[in-house]
């Protein structure tokens, strides 16, 4: 009689080639159709909003004559797209100029009154320039409204918050900034009776799908213009003085009148003051053919003006363009005030120092001329129009250029924290490294790899955003091979960066070959003896395992860690871990009798260095007792399992996950052994313990009820069995992702009981 409940533990679960506890491939938080509720997850309170919404500019419009459909369109089960209206190309000329005309703005006003409204219970904002935004977006916003912590990959979390929204009843609406391309969202498009998908793009063709309301966005008509203006122009009346002129002038382009009008607001010049500025501006731009720049080409010049004029030097100038550098949607406010930055503002500026204050007051400044905006809130983050950006850019000399991106990558890399939170200022700073990163060229590349590139990469491969960071060190790798040489200590680095972002991210077949170069080309460049070459050979070993070649892995391990323990000693923690990933390639080779050798040599040397109940050594015992096992050393492999339980429930409580882990892997080794009664009488109490403490939802639960069933069907007790997965697989349909594992075999176990 096949043994599926075995077999599905032996599916959802691998052990850790470094000896750790046994790692799920399933999630490990749950997913119903409304929050979920009980011991696994935190206590979460409705309504619920994610992301960093941007605050509304001064002087906002509702724009009732030019975007008069808008809340009328974000009805349930809806998709609406604020796009460039025909004024802009219609989205075609966008798609290479990001001109903005004011849908993010609207985005903001209609999201916010459905919030405040109690329109929606769920809002979720999402600056969706990349795939890493989106991906790290939909993990934040699973936290919020699930109450559970990430377990997994980003993707497989975004997956299962996407499958959430489908199914809950409670009313969200998504919102994605931005959008740039439908590859962001590949896989990850959110659909459901309950919500609704707000979308700003510059290009209309980067929306996935067809099935959606387009709304144009165009620049204001005339009476908006006019009323943005007279908002605008408030503790002064005379200063509207000539402003339809204006108006006509600046053609109503949302951009330009902000610009203006926060120019004339912050000075004692009237509308028609400031378009005799304008024009003469407008002719000292003009190009050799006739051809005049559109107004926002203009405004922001005298923008900068008027900064200087207010700072009393070019300080603001020079933020200006450092913030012209970064990712305009979010730059952290602590940029602006970082030792990097002020030093380069006092060398530019000719002072001695510049201290935080003076930074930030510069920082204001450009915020009260309309070329920046500074969020209340507590981070105090900044955003910069693209358009502004690409103006400052093309006007600045190449050298100065150059000095700026320097100083840009020594600031963020200054503010960068080593142990990132899980709010914002992680997925703001990469954003903002891969901003410097396209503008840079190979400015960051002069004398190696600049810190600040490795940084970016390691925060994607610690906040589990595999795709991309396996993109990333790939493209990364392959520029440092082009400019540095293959040699190059970087290049090698980035190469087993690469095979060890492949093997993240389930890949271990392209993580093989990866090793293998990196090993070799690293060999040749720092001779076989280098400390780096033994790590590599055990970075090695592990993926040949994963990649299903555990005999050429064993060798690889066995010469490694016999290497390490000439060198370094028998007790050596590093000795301990190699000889542990020896073993693990033993036994996924089969090679049974050496696996129980080495890790009974390990489990001594941590007995003795360690003590019996350090988490390390516990783990050492368990693993000698599945080797016992599959040798065939049934008592041997029973006594170590109950002494891990003891020891492990000593150490941290009988409720806790890791004893209930031990205890249930000492049920299925007694099932193993065929000692089906004890079994059954441990493994019912672990699966009535696991969803006391886990939730009947959890994964682990899940899994232990696909093995008690099965060990009901051993027994004969088959209506037990059935009803246990018939329940167990709507569960697992209901809270895993679609076509894992644990859902699969169970359902393989009902079909097959149906066919007796």
């Amino acid at each position: 009689m096949p043994w599926v409940g075995a077999g599905v533990l032996r599916q959802v679960v691998r052990f850790h080639n470094d000896g750790e506890r046994l790692e799920r491939t399933v999630m490990h938080s749950r997913v119903q159709p409304d929050e979920p509720t009980g011991p696994a997850a935190a206590q979460v309170t409705w309504p619920v909003r994610s992301g960093a919404v941007p605050p509304l500019a001064d002087g906002f419009s509702t724009r009732p004559e030019t975007a008069p459909n808008l809340n009328a369109a974000l009805g349930p089960g809806a998709t609406v797209v604020l796009a460039p209206g025909p004024a802009h190309g219609g989205g075609a000329q966008a798609k290479g100029h990001p001109w903005p005309v004011g849908k993010t703005q609207l985005a903001v006003a209609a999201a916010e009154g459905l919030f405040r409204s109690g329109g929606i219970e769920l809002l979720v904002w999402i600056t969706a320039t990349s795939r890493a935004s989106v991906l790290a977006g939909y993990v934040e916003a699973s936290i919020a409204a699930l109450g559970v912590p990430p377990a997994g990959d980003s993707e497989s979390v975004a997956m299962r918050f996407v499958r959430w929204l489908g199914e809950t009843r409670r009313r969200w609406l998504m919102v994605f900034d931005d959008l740039t391309d439908a590859a962001h969202l590949k896989g990850l498009w959110p659909e459901g009776p309950a919500g609704t998908v707000l979308v700003t793009t510059a290009d209309v063709a980067a929306v996935p799908g067809s099935r959606h309301t387009v709304i144009p966005v165009d620049v204001f008509s005339t009476r908006e213009a006019l009323n943005y203006l007279m908002g605008r122009l408030t503790a002064d009346p005379d200063q509207r003085l000539g402003g339809i002129d204006l108006i006509e002038k600046l053609g109503c382009d949302p951009l330009a009148l902000a610009q203006a009008t926060a120019v004339i607001s912050s000075s004692t010049q009237s509308c028609r003051d400031y378009q005799d500025r304008f024009t003469q501006r407008q002719m000292q731009l003009t190009g050799q053919d006739g051809s005049q720049p559109p107004p926002a080409m203009v405004t922001w010049t005298l923008c900068v003006d008027r900064a200087d004029e207010l700072a009393g030097g070019h300080t603001a100038q020079f933020l200006l363009l450092l913030a012209a550098l970064l990712d305009g949607h979010e730059i952290p406010g602590t940029f602006f005030v970082a030792q990097a930055t002020r030093d380069y503002l006092a060398h530019s500026g000719g002072a001695q120092q510049v201290d935080p204050q003076r930074a930030w007051n510069d920082v204001v400044t450009l915020e009260r001329v309309g070329l920046l905006s500074i969020h209340p809130g507590s981070s105090r983050a900044v955003r910069i129009s693209a358009l502004v950006q690409e103006a400052v850019r093309a006007m600045i000399p190449e050298q100065v250029l150059d000095r700026a991106v320097r100083v840009a990558a020594a600031a963020l890399l200054e503010i960068w924290p080593e142990q990132e939170p899980l709010a914002w200022l992680g997925g703001d700073l990469r954003s903002c490294a891969a901003s410097l990163q396209r503008i840079a060229g190979e400015a960051l590349w002069s004398g190696g790899c600049h810190p600040l590139l490795l940084r970016a990469g390691q925060s994607l491969d610690n906040a589990r955003l595999t795709g991309p960071a396996m993109a990333y060190w790939s493209g990364l790798a392959a520029t440092s091979e082009r400019i540095l040489g293959a040699d190059h200590p970087d290049t090698l680095q980035l190469m087993q960066r690469l095979a060890t972002a492949y093997l993240a991210a389930g890949r271990p077949e392209q993580a093989v070959p990866a090793f293998q170069r990196a090993l070799a080309d690293s060999a040749r460049a720092l001779g076989p003896q280098h400390p780096a070459i033994t790590g590599l050979r055990i970075d090695l070993g592990r993926a040949l395992v994963a990649a299903g070649e555990p005999r050429d892995a064993v060798t690889v391990l066995g010469e490694v860690a016999a290497g390490w323990e000439r060198i370094h000693g028998r007790d050596n923690p590093g000795t301990l871990r190699a000889w542990d990933d020896y073993a693990a390639a033993c036994m996924a080779a089969e090679q049974f009798s050496e696996a129980v050798q080495s890790y009974r040599r390990t489990l001594a040397e941590r007995e003795r260095v360690q003590g019996a109940r350090h988490p390390d050594t516990i783990t050492a015992r368990q693993n000698l007792a599945d080797a016992c096992l599959a040798d065939g050393q049934v008592k041997q492999a029973l006594n170590q399992h109950k002494q891990a339980v003891a020891d492990r429930e000593k150490a941290v409580g009988r409720d806790h996950p890791d004893a209930l882990t031990a205890r249930s892997r000492l049920a299925s080794a007694c099932f193993q052994a065929g000692r089906t009664t004890s079994a059954l009488q441990m493994f019912e109490q672990v699966r009535a313990d696991s969803e006391r403490v886990l939730g009947a939802d959890h994964p682990d639960t899940l899994a232990r009820c696909a093995t008690l069933a099965d060990i009901y069907d051993s027994v004969g007790m088959l209506t037990d069995m059935k009803k246990l997965l018939e329940d167990t697989a709507e569960r697992c349909e209901r809270v895993l992702l679609p076509g894992d594992p644990l859902t699969q075999a169970v359902r393989q176990s009902l079909a097959r009981i149906a066919g007796r």
